[in-house]
């Protein structure tokens, strides 16, 4: 007799990719307080969920935030450097 899998009944997991961060997860990934990634919810700063009555993060959406704020550096010359220290 061969086994047969019927995934029909299985729940879709696909959806599932990274667990849900609460805020005091996120909090301490980015070195600030608690009440400070309160306040960037209030405000709608950072992106959340809200599951039920409580506020989560997903991680991939907040690494694509943080990738938003980067401010990468000015490339300066050194002729620019020069004329600043001169000038």
């Amino acid at each position: 007799m061969t086994s047969t899998t019927d995934t029909s009944s299985r729940p879709d997991i696909s959806i599932l990719r990274a667990p849900l961060l609460d805020t005091d997860a996120v909090a301490v990934a980015l070195g600030v307080t608690p009440r400070h990634i309160r306040r960037l919810v209030a405000e709608r700063r950072i992106p959340f969920l809200k599951v039920g009555r409580f506020v989560r993060f997903d991680p991939a959406a907040l690494n694509v935030w943080l990738d938003d704020l980067r401010v990468e550096p000015e490339r300066s010359t050194a002729r620019d450097y020069v004329s600043w220290r001169v000038g």
